[in-house]
This record gives structure tokens, sequence and C-alpha cells, in this order.
């Protein structure tokens, strides 16, 4: 214990410095608290009521602090590695249960069982060390209380911020710059704090980490994902989430996964003698994308593949590109993530004669002088749609690269009964004219009124937009786009059209986060589709 009583007795420049290592320590585990949530709840419902529980936890270990000190007999600021070093055993084993508590339920237990003691007892330690520390005691109660609480508040949102910044630009670089390594990482910097005999009380859950824990050890992951018929290919950590491939051994198709969702996938056990140029999807939306070819000109003609340019936004796993390079087109590819490029290449079968660029969309529109016969716009990912991706702004810049009689093709997921979906409709049809939309289900099939909607638009309206009857060479050998390429299940643009009381006609850039309450019950309906898709096992053990 002398290590404790050193620090709580040394210099109060030291004592600062030790308040304001802890906080920042506290402040970089909030964000990586979310990346852990994302796989098994969801990237937007592990963010719902994240930021509320941090602020009342964290004021309730502020205002407790002396509470906390006197039930600890001083000795609280030695739990806090210990404490840290538990969170990701008792993270895992809370998972197993998300199915049972639910969503977001189960996400908010699992941080208020986790998470939340570690960030109620350091901030109390923090607050305590902070107000030594400053020493303001001779100004005043009031100036002694309110400028440590004050200064604690700006470390902590500091840390949090940076936290952020550093995850968003070096997370999955490095095991221990992974979300699972930073949970060993942060103990131990939290051990360099306060060391003790007391960290004996970590060492199950450290033993646990090191030799079981599924989330850092691919090997125990496939022992438990070869119980649910599926066997890891690879997964990363990467800028739009936890990216995995996942084999199915019983049915044969391979997926590529982003926290709660998947990005596409793919059939891998074919019949024997049938050998598609492009893999069939396993889902019909990214066939019916390919249809973007059919659509005919403004005389009512086919499209010419030759000497045709394609621009492809949003890669998952290359299904759609793959076929319009099979094609013979000069196909763009723009994908923020570099990890979903690379795992489309290695996996699933991603021709390399295609132009890559590794960058955010809304920048690229803006800069790229090049226009495109074709547009392809396909960025769900995460369970929820990136808003800045249809906005008026955005959908502006995109027109001004699709040529005059070019086409666009817009595959829209999400619940089309709530308002963001009319909203983005009639956004669409605002900067490009001429549109029909197709969904992938008939009514018939449907048992929710979240889905896939394909919106094939032209800026020009000289002519309604119309398919061409499709030839042998546009399947490819593929029997499942005979079924599935010409689109069928149109969508009455109609449906769309009224505004609620209070709503807005298009979605600008400047009133985006008005909707994200609906993408946050879009996400948690998503969430439960996502369920029905892959076992549990699968989510929660990731």
């Amino acid at each position: 214990m002398s290590s404790l009583a050193g620090l709580l007795q040394q210099p109060t420049t030291r004592q600062l410095l030790a308040g304001a290592a802890l906080l920042f320590l506290t402040a970089f585990y909030s964000p990586l608290t979310v990346l852990m949530l994302a796989p098994v709840y969801g990237s937007a419902p592990a963010h719902i009521f994240h930021g509320y529980g941090v602020a009342i936890v964290g004021a309730a270990g502020w205002f407790l602090k002396d509470h906390v000190q006197r039930l600890s007999g001083r000795r609280a600021l030695l739990v806090v590695p210990v404490l840290a070093f538990w969170v990701p055993t008792v993270q895992t084993f809370l998972f197993a249960s998300s199915s049972v508590m639910g969503n977001p339920f189960g996400a908010v237990v699992t941080e208020a069982i986790s998470y939340y003691p570690l960030l109620l007892v350091s901030v109390a330690c923090a607050g305590k060390l902070v107000q030594a520390g400053l020493d303001l005691g001779r100004h005043g109660d009031a100036v002694a209380e309110h400028v440590p609480l004050l200064v604690t508040y700006v470390l902590y949102k500091a840390g949090e911020k940076f936290a952020k910044g550093f995850l968003a630009r070096f997370l999955g670089s490095a095991f221990f710059l992974s979300r699972s390594g930073l949970q060993l990482l942060l103990p131990l910097l939290y051990s360099v704090i306060a060391p003790s005999k007391v960290l004996l009380l970590a060492l199950p859950s450290v033993l646990f980490s090191l030799t079981s824990n599924v989330h850092m050890h691919s090997g125990a992951l496939n022992a438990y994902l070869h119980e649910e018929g599926f066997n890891l290919v690879a997964r990363q950590d990467s800028v739009t989430g936890y990216l995995s491939v996942l084999d199915n051994l019983n049915d044969g198709f391979r997926v590529m996964r982003c926290d709660h969702s998947l990005l596409g996938g793919q059939w891998t056990r074919m019949p024997r003698n049938y050998n598609p140029v492009v893999m069939d999807p396993i889902y019909s939306v990214f066939t019916m994308l390919e249809a973007i070819r059919l659509v005919e000109n403004d005389h009512r003609e086919p499209r010419v593949d030759a000497n045709s340019k394609a621009l492809v936004i949003g890669l998952g796993v290359g299904t759609t590109p793959s076929a319009l390079i099979h094609h013979g087109i000069e196909t763009t590819i723009v994908e923020i993530d570099p990890v979903v490029h690379q795992f489309a290449t290695e996996y699933f079968h991603l021709p390399s004669n295609h132009i890559t660029v590794i960058e955010d969309a809304t920048t690229f529109v803006q800069r790229t002088p090049e226009q495109y016969d074709y547009i392809v716009h396909d960025v769900f990912t995460g369970g929820a749609e990136p808003l800045e991706l249809f906005t008026m702004e955005f959908l502006e810049n995109l027109a001004s690269t699709l040529k005059d009689d070019g086409v666009i093709a817009i595959n829209y997921a999400g619940d089309i009964s709530l308002y963001p979906a009319a909203l983005t409709v009639r956004t669409i049809q605002h900067v490009f004219p001429t549109c029909r939309i197709f969904r992938e289900e008939s009514d018939s099939d449907l048992t929710t009124d979240f889905t896939n909607m394909v919106i094939f638009c032209k800026k020009s309206a000289a002519t309604p937009l119309s398919f061409r009857k499709p030839v042998p060479a546009d399947y490819m050998g593929s029997k499942f786009r005979e079924n599935y390429l010409l689109p069928k299940q149109e969508v009455d643009v109609s449906r769309f059209q009224d505004i609620p009381k209070g709503g807005r006609r298009f979605l600008f850039d400047r009133e985006k986060h008005l909707i994200h309450k609906w993408q946050d019950r879009a996400s948690l309906e998503h969430w439960n589709i996502m369920r029905n898709v892959l076992p549990d096992g699968v989510w929660e053990n990731w």
C-alpha cells in the first residue's frame, strides 16, 4: 500500500499529473467501450445511451469521491487497474446473453456492469488527485471545489476527443491498437499509475484473456464458430468497424461482416459443371444493381459496354463492380475502408483491372474531373446509411460526374415505411428527375418494412426509364442472374410524397442531424433481422 500513500503525499504537481493521466485513460476507454459493443449490438445502438450514461456516472464519481474514498479506506485507486483488467472478461460473458437482453437494453446493461464501475471509481480518484494537486483551499471552499471540477471535466473531454481521433487513425494497425488489444494495454497503463499487490485479483481475468477470450484469439473463436457451422477466414479492425470474413460450412457461402451487419456474400458451393464468370451473390440486390447496364438511352436503344466508364461508390464484397469489369466497362471503385478493398480482393475474387480510390466519397466527387456513363451508389454499412451520402449537396455533386445520358443506381437499405426513406427518395428525385424504384421481395414475402430497394435514375427527363431485355451474355453463365438480374418488384414512387407535420421535403447536410433518431430506430430493426440471418453465437463471439 506504500505506493498509494506515497502518491497521495507527493508534491502537488505530481498529484495533478497522476489525476490527469487517470482521467485520460478513462476517457480513452469511453469510445473503446462503444467499439466493443458495436459487433454485438451495432454501431448506432451502441451509441444511443452511451453519452447519457457516461455523463451521469462521471458526475456521480465526482460528487461521491469523498464517499468512495471513505468506503474503500482510501484504497480506491488500487482497485482501478483491477476493474480495468476485468472489463473485457465481464463483457465477453455478458455478450453471450445479448439475445436474451435485447437491444438497446443489453448494451446499457453491459456498460453498466463493465465500464461504468471503472468510470465511477476512476473519476472519484482522479477528482481527489486533481483537487489535491491544485491545492486551492486557501481561496475558499467554492474555489477549492468548483475549479477542480471544471479542470476534471476539461481533462476528461480532451482525453475523449484525443481518443476518438487516435482510434480513427490507428485502430487495427497493430494488435495492441486493435479494440481487443487496447483492452489489455489500457489496464497495463492503469497499473503504472497505481501498482500494488491488489493486482493479483486481476490474474484470473488476465489468464482468461490470454488463453480463452474469443475476441483476442482466432483459434478460440473458431472452436465456438465450428459449433455454429461457421469458420473464420480473416478479421481486422478498420475505419468503418470490425470486419471479418466467414465461411458457412453447412450451406456453402462466404460473407463479409462489418460490426452487426453484412456487407455482402457469395455462394461458394456450386453444382457440378456450374461456373459463372462472376460468383453468385447471396442477396439478389447486388444482381439488381447490375441491371444499370440494361437501362436504355433516351432513344430507347441498348447501351454499349465498350468505351463506357462506371463509378462504384461503396465496394462491399465487390459483386457488382466485378460484373461491370467483366463486361468490359472501365470501373472506378471509391471505398473509404482499405481493409474492405483488401478483403474483397483476397477472398471474393474482385478483379485487379479497376481503378481504386481509397477515399471519402464526398471528397472524391468534389475533386474528380471525370464523367461516367454509370454510377452505382451502394454504401450501407454498420447497420445504417451514412446520411452525408444522401444529402442534396452530395447528390448534386455526384450528378455533375454523371454524363447527360448516364444512369445511376442507388441502393437504399432501411424501413421504407419511415420518414427517412421518403425524405431520401424525394431528394434523389429532385436531383435525378426520371426514376424507378424496385425492391428485393414482393409484398407477400415481406415480414418487415425493412428492405433493400434500388432506385434507378437518369439525368434526362426526355423519355421514361426503361430496361432492355437481357441476353445470355448479360447473365455470364449464372442461373442466379437469370432469375434476378431484371428488376421485378416495382415500388410506387407516390408512396414517398407525403411529408409529415414538421418534416422536410429534402435532406440537406445542415439538417441531417434531425433524422438521427429515425436512424437509431431503423438500426434496432436491422439488428433483429441480422439475428435471423446468422446465429446469435456468431454475432456474440465475433
